[in-house]
């Protein structure tokens, strides 16, 4: 069971905390929302949870609690440039499928 980054998404990341001044790394999860179900959420961590569980990628901690990790494991977040669009992309290998705007998906 794990989560990973691509180095893109590590540099990403590494960059915005240093910026940022403070940070453990990123908290990946899952939420019940949009037309087909669950949404991600990702968010930076300054203190970590007791439950938390915590894997590393390129020297960036992801953090996770044990029910999304049902949902998101084995996947790698990327970070990804494309034109003048920018932003990070699940490849999640669970998902089913997703909602046509792409902000949701099933398992």
């Amino acid at each position: 069971m794990a989560l990973t980054l691509s180095e893109s998404a590590a540099t990403h990341i590494s960059n915005f905390l240093a910026k940022r001044g403070k940070g453990l790394g990123v908290r990946l999860a899952v939420k019940t929302s949009g037309c087909s179900g669950m949404a991600y959420k990702l968010e930076f961590v300054d203190v970590a949870k007791e439950e938390d569980l915590a894997f590393e990628s390129f020297g960036v901690k992801i953090f996770t609690d044990s029910k999304s990790l049902a949902y998101l494991d084995g996947t790698e977040l990327d970070f990804t440039k494309e034109g003048l669009n920018e932003g990070f992309k699940f490849n999640n290998p669970n998902v089913k499928n997703e909602c046509g705007c792409g902000e949701s998906f099933n398992v």
